[in-house]
């Protein structure tokens, strides 16, 4: 007997030892809750010893409280009932001092029968990892916010290309819901035919900005309606250690960057165009004036000459022939004091509809149309302009015998005028009330694009030598211009070429004249 005591007091001797060894605070609590046993790391991370703590129960302990904790809150009660291990998270609120956060684990110790004969609770101090979690947590909630309201497009897809994440930025663009875009496409549809792959070919060649990540480059997506938008790309790889596990792309809509700077291109053209037209103005001014006076003798004692001359005389086709070229060279002079502007602008008020019908009577060779169907699509209300008449009749009519001849006497000719009282800008020193607008459309050939540029450059022309001097659209340009306005082509092409001249809609509107 003495030896078998001797071994059961040995024995549990060394399980003593071994509960005292645990490295996590840890208590042997009776049924009942009362403590019968702490462990070494219990006294010293509670600060306390066996005579404050044996013999109590364990909400004595820790709370002070007379009444076990609720059942919902202990899982004491439920190890009793079934026998098994349980956990709780808890966070303890220490006045004075920071929360913690504790991990309790309560483990049963059955005995022979199979019932609860003690439970061991063991405590472990998780407020650092608490705080990590809580760390992490807010720096997800950031980021999802960030992503969630960054203006630009952000998509990320997995190695298959099924896209994991859009921002409402990126549905915006590409006319897809994230849900619709996770069950009818994948990141592939997004471009055009091929171009995903060259994207990550790219992505996985180090020479463009290291292994996994592409700079910002210019690509084009495709919306859910089919259009190209041009964009933006900021893309990388994904990894998990080596592995490629996903893509992200950042996306920035290029429309209006790329709209803003062809109207950026159009206002320097236009500049450096009215610079250079003003200096060719005093040039051409000069040479005209200069050109003027031999000119007019040329044609003075060629004429008396010609008078002298019966058409019998041999010499008479000659002197024909001269009056003829000079009689041309005068209409250059013309065209050149035309285009430096050398006359002086009397403005009056007139009906834009108006002024379009006196010009198309003006043209002196109506045979010009015989083939020609003349659409006139005019605008019912009154549109008022101050204008040179005789000027911006030369202009329009200059469009419509440049039309003509685009489409080769033969096609559909379509005048159309119409308002924007909505447009206000200013012009000279008044503000506009609006502007109207007097399209020129034909169904000729169209301008090609090297020569768009050049087509209100002074002497540049298309037409055979002999048919045209350059000036009709450098002249129009100047004097459009010269009565506040502006003249553009709207859109050019196989189909034909649409002119738009566009001038200041008039105040006053009892100023206007009948025509």
């Amino acid at each position: 007997m003495d030896r078998e005591a001797g071994e059961i007091t040995g024995e549990i001797d060394w399980m003593s030892r071994v509960f005292d060894s645990l490295s996590l605070p840890a208590l042997i609590l009776k049924p009942n809750r009362v403590v019968l046993s702490a462990n070494k790391s219990f006294y010293k991370t509670f600060d306390t010893s066996k005579e404050e703590i044996i013999g109590q129960t364990c909400h004595e302990f820790f709370y002070q409280s007379e009444d076990p904790c609720p059942y919902e809150t202990c899982p004491l009660t439920k190890v009793l009932a079934e026998k098994e291990g349980q956990t709780i998270l808890r966070r303890v609120k220490i006045p004075g001092k920071k929360e913690k956060w504790e991990d309790r684990i309560f483990s049963p110790i059955l005995d022979d029968a199979g019932e609860v004969r003690y439970i061991i609770e063991k405590i472990r101090d998780v407020t650092h990892v608490k705080r990590l979690e809580r760390e992490l947590s807010g720096i997800k909630v950031f980021l999802e916010k960030f992503v969630q309201s960054s203006i630009s497009a952000i998509i990320a897809a997995d190695r298959h290309g099924k896209i994991l994440m859009m921002n409402p930025a990126a549905e915006e663009l590409t006319g897809y819901t994230f849900r619709e875009a996770r069950k009818k496409i994948t990141v592939r549809d997004l471009y055009p035919p091929g171009q995903a792959k060259e994207v990550m070919k790219k992505l996985r060649d180090e020479s463009y900005g290291g292994k996994g990540k592409l700079p910002c480059s210019h690509t084009t997506l495709k919306s859910a309606q089919g259009e190209d938008i041009p964009a933006e790309l900021t893309a990388a790889i994904i990894y998990e250690g080596d592995t490629e596990v996903a893509t992200m792309g950042i996306f920035n809509d290029l429309r209006e960057k790329l709209a803003q700077e062809a109207k950026m291109k159009e206002v320097l053209m236009r500049a450096a165009r009215a610079e250079k037209m003003a200096s060719l103005g005093q040039l051409a001014a000069g040479v005209a004036h200069e050109i003027n006076n031999p000119l007019t003798g040329i044609l003075l004692y060629a004429g008396l000459l010609l008078e002298d001359l019966g058409d019998g005389d041999p010499k008479y086709p000659d002197l024909r022939c001269i009056l003829e070229d000079a009689n041309q060279c005068r209409n250059i002079v013309k065209d050149l004091l035309a285009y430096s502007r050398q006359t002086s602008a009397n403005k009056e008020t007139l009906r834009l509809n108006d002024l379009v019908e006196q010009s198309l009577g003006l043209i002196r060779d109506q045979s010009l149309f015989i083939n020609i169907k003349v659409i006139k699509e005019l605008e019912d209300e009154i549109m008022l302009v101050k204008v040179d008449r005789n000027q911006l009749n030369q202009v329009i009519i200059n469009l419509v015998i440049n039309a003509v001849d685009a489409m080769e006497r033969k096609g559909t000719l379509i005048l159309r005028t119409y308002s924007d009282k909505r447009k206000r800008k200013a012009v000279g020193k008044n503000m506009a009330a609006g502007f109207v607008y007097l399209e020129v459309a034909d169904t000729g050939c169209g301008i090609t694009e090297d020569n768009l540029p050049r087509i209100f450059d002074p002497f540049f022309t298309t037409k055979d030598p002999g048919k045209g001097t350059g000036l009709g659209l450098s002249t129009a340009y100047g004097i459009v211009q010269e009565n506040g306005g502006v003249i553009w082509v709207k859109e050019t092409g196989q189909a034909g070429t649409t002119f738009i001249l566009e001038l200041p809609l008039y105040q006053a509107a009892g100023e206007a004249h009948e025509l």
